[in-house]
């Protein structure tokens, strides 16, 4: 049994084909039985069937195989359960037959409450509390529900049965075709599946009311939630039919199967799983209530059901072949879940807001730490960790790099002929690119490879030279030094025009364009901007010398310049000043030019360059760290004015988002008027619930705005906002407090709302919702992740969750002292699960600490700050 141990994958000698599952939930003792029988293909000489199996037990007089071609029944000789690896092997006296047979074993497991394998999450039902059972089994857990080979590769059809009790809503994958009641329990059949892998089977047995509508094509779409929450379905269902019958047309092949559910859940780790048909979703990235959701939550509901619809083509109907190619699966959907977002709402101009997706692959892979896109998954240990913005944001970025090269039509043809080629199978990034290789005579191959087998990105840097443009790329790092990767650059430029655009691929690591038969009015070689990566289609970022930069950041003030140009010279600037290859004095006098600036994604961005700024400022110039706060207030005020407290007829969605964020960018830099009119208007709606004077869009922005007025000598905001947080039982208004608790200066208060988090009032997959505490409460943090770091293991460390327990409290340090202390805390704590992940946050504690280190040595940087606040302000 040795040879079976340690290894990544399952041996090949036995092929599923088929599964009927048989399974009885216990939802009072969290328990649960069930039966498997397995229709297998023995394909090589072998004494072993070998399967996943995890946290089961197995009643090993009960397994046995049956060869089809005689009908005798072989029982194995031994059965082990290899623990550390989810094994079962089964040893037989003798060579199994060739060809097919039936492996029938019968199992118990626990409906656990890790929010992954066959789960129970809870609910409350007229003040009682219940249990649901519920399913999560990407990457690997369907292992915890029944034996099987628990690989993307092994696609088989799955026939399944539940016995559950007879009040209940039973849901899985397919249609139901029987319910036979039998008093208090009912047993209910499905009908089989087509093929399909493991991770995407789907069961949810709970009590639930639905919304139906049906698609242009016939296909029944339901949304389930909790009963007395039905009006909140509406929204995602209409969203759900438009982008079904939108897919039909892209992919040209029709959603593939009878019916589509989708349904919220209570407790639930990711923001939602694509399964085949039972689609599964946190209550906050499907329901959409109009009186008390923000436009952020209308929008989310949007970009997550288009993601998980994606995938019903993209991921289900084709598969990718291991968990090295998850970037397929997951890069794709959120491309794609942009493309339907604009479809249906244009107004959104959802392609600018991707810039923010687009910048957190940047910030991710410009550390030494990252990985490459396609990585390789040595077991299944290692695959939580790239559910990160690598696999879904590079991945996305890369894909609409490679669309815009292509072109729209010429991409998505090709993408057509891939799906119906590889329809019900498995691929890999290889044939996904022959696929467009062959529709586009490109060589995207060679072209893409740059990208997915190596991490990181590069930076180009331009300057002008006797009038040609000069190029050189290398690899850009946030630390400051410089990798060896080299790429196949799409280079992208305009020269004082949009009308004056050209593109080429950069393919050595420097490259000269004579501007002079570029640009047909040669008066303007002096003077013209010349803006490279046009609207940010491309991913890498760009250094301009001196002259060009003064040139842009003209264009920027006369508003000559596209939102996202506007958006990635900024968020360039400021990656190069992290990585201290430009002042914090330039990049100050950069932002300075965005004082008129109006254009939602922009100012988000903006926003948050503000925020990480002041921090650094802090560590670096105490002194300076006024001077820094009046001048990012001097930023946003004007908008303060001009968006006001509460919605104005007919403005958009954009602008609705925007005053939030402006206001609670003013809270949190302390502008007195801002923080009075808050707290005025949460008094009012601590009176009446319902108030217009507290529109949802800006009740986050109160709540900050509350919590930093909030210390131990004051406690009534905290108290106030506990009392919102247990009388609401909508999911969104929960997460808008918690994620404002930690938003007081006073350490003491952090720590009574970090102990809240780990409460039983609130449920596991939220407690990361309050770890970004305020800089001020930093350090209390750090120990409090220490002291409960046991704690913490224990109910989170079997998933992804966990990171964020790591990334979020250790990432904002800026000392190498503290970069130690935390390595030496983890030293003997680092589970293989987090490791990726703390040598990310450790690199960015290093990175902060140069970068407070240079901001010290900048010169005049305490005159040019306070020139800049006391000349605007």
């Amino acid at each position: 049994m040795e040879q079976f141990k340690g290894q990544p994958r399952l041996p090949k000698f036995a092929v599923p084909k088929r599964y009927d599952i048989r399974l009885k939930p216990d939802l009072s003792a969290c328990k649960f039985s069930g039966s498997v029988a397995i229709e297998l293909n023995i394909v090589a000489d072998t004494r072993f069937i070998v399967l996943n199996a995890a946290e089961l037990f197995v009643d090993t007089t009960s397994v046995s195989f049956t060869h089809s071609s005689n009908s005798k029944v072989l029982r194995p000789s031994k059965v082990d359960v290899v623990e550390e690896d989810e094994i079962l092997v089964l040893e037989f006296a003798d060579t199994l037959p060739i060809g097919m047979g039936l492996l029938t074993i019968r199992f118990q497991g626990t409906l656990n409450d890790k929010m992954k394998g066959f789960y129970a999450s809870t609910y409350n039902h007229n003040g009682e509390k219940k249990n649901m059972a519920v399913t999560q089994f990407e990457p690997a857990d369907a292992r915890r529900c029944f034996p099987c080979w628990d690989e993307p590769a092994c696609k088989a059809m799955f026939k399944i049965t539940l016995d559950v009790p007879s009040k209940l809503v039973a849901l899985s994958n397919m249609p139901i075709i029987e319910e036979k009641v039998d008093g208090d329990l009912k047993t209910v059949s499905y009908q089989e599946s087509p093929l399909m892998s493991t991770y995407l089977v789907a069961i949810v047995v709970g009590l639930f009311d639905y919304v139906e509508h049906l698609t242009s094509y016939g296909v029944k779409v339901r949304v389930y939630c909790q009963v007395g929450k039905v009006n909140q379905a509406k929204f995602a269902l209409g969203v759900a039919v438009r982008t079904l019958e939108l897919y039909k047309d892209y992919f040209e092949v029709p959603y593939s199967l009878p019916k589509l559910d989708m349904v919220a859940i209570p407790d639930f780790a990711f923001g939602a799983m694509e399964n085949y048909g039972l689609v599964t979703f946190r209550e906050t990235a499907l329901l959409y209530d109009d009186q008390h959701s923000a436009a952020t939550n209308k929008q989310r509901v949007v970009i997550v059901v288009a993601h998980e619809l994606a995938h019903q083509w993209f991921g289900n109907l084709v598969t990718m072949e291991w968990w090295t190619h998850l970037w397929l699966n997951e890069g794709f959907a959120t491309w794609v879940s942009y493309l339907a977002a604009d479809n249906l709402f244009p107004e959104w101009k959802v392609w600018t807001q991707f810039l923010d997706d687009y910048t957190e692959g940047l910030r991710l892979d410009g550390l030494a730490e990252s990985h490459p896109i396609e990585v390789e998954i040595n077991h299944t240990r290692e695959i939580d960790e790239i559910f990160d913005a690598i696999s879904y944001k590079k991945g996305a970025s890369v894909i609409r790099m490679l669309q815009s090269y292509l072109g729209a039509e010429c991409f998505q043809r090709s993408l057509a002929s891939y799906i119906k080629k590889f329809s019900c199978s498995n691929a890999k990034t290889e044939d996904l690119w022959a696929a467009l290789e062959e529709g586009s005579d490109e060589p995207v191959n060679k072209l893409m490879n740059s990208w997915t087998r190596q991490k990181g990105y590069p930076v180009i840097t331009v300057e002008v030279k006797d009038q040609k443009l000069v190029f050189k790329q290398s690899q850009f790092l946030a630390s400051g030094s410089h990798g060896d990767g080299h790429w196949i650059v799409p280079i992208t430029l305009c020269c004082g025009s949009y009308d004056v655009y050209m593109n080429f691929l950069l393919e050595s690591k420097t490259g000269t364009l004579d501007m002079k038969e570029f640009l047909s009015d040669k008066s303007n070689l002096a003077s013209a901007w010349v803006k490279l990566n046009v609207d940010q289609t491309g991913f890498y970022r760009v250094k301009y010398d001196e002259d060009l930069a003064a040139r842009l950041q003209h264009a920027i003030e006369n508003k000559h310049l596209s939102a996202t140009d506007r958006y990635g010279i900024l968020d360039d600037s400021f990656a190069l000043c992290m990585a201290r290859q430009q002042s914090l004095n330039s990049l100050l006098t950069l932002m300075g030019a965005y004082r008129e600036e109006l254009e939602y994604t922009v100012l988000f961005n903006l926003i948050n360059i503000s925020y990480k700024v002041e921090r650094i400022a802090a560590d670096a110039t105490p002194e300076l760290l006024e001077y820094f706060k009046q001048f990012f207030i001097s930023l946003f005020l004007h908008l303060e004015d001009k968006l006001g407290w509460e919605p104005k007829t007919g403005e958009s969605h954009l602008d609705a988002m925007l005053r939030g964020e402006v206001l609670t960018a003013l809270a949190v830099f302390g502008h007195d008027l801002t923080l009075k009119e808050a707290i005025r208007r949460f008094h009012a709606f601590l009176d009446d619930r319902n108030t217009p004077v507290l529109h949802p869009d800006i009740r986050k922005a109160a709540y900050v705005a509350v919590m930093r007025k909030v210390s131990t000598s004051n406690r009534f905001g905290y108290e106030s906002l506990l009392r919102v947080y247990r009388e609401t039982d909508l999911s969104q208004e929960k997460t808008r407090v918690l994620s404002s608790l930690t938003s007081s200066p006073d350490p003491n208060i952090i720590l009574e709302a970090l102990n809240f988090l780990l409460s039983s009032e609130v449920r596991p997959q939220d407690a990361v919702l309050g770890l970004s505490v305020s800089r001020e409460g930093r350090e209390t943090a750090w120990t409090w992740l220490k002291d409960n770091w046991e704690h913490i293991s224990k109910i989170w460390g079997s998933g992804y969750l966990i990171t964020r327990f790591v990334n979020s409290i250790v990432s904002p340090f800026a000392s190498f002292e503290k970069a130690e202390e935390i390595e030496e805390f983890f030293a003997s704590r680092t589970k293989s699960k987090i490791a990726r992940n703390l040598k990310q946050s450790i690199e960015r504690v290093h990175i902060n600490a140069n970068w407070v280190q240079s901001v010290q040595n900048e010169e005049h940087l305490a005159k040019a700050l306070k020139g800049l606040v006391l000349g605007k302000v």
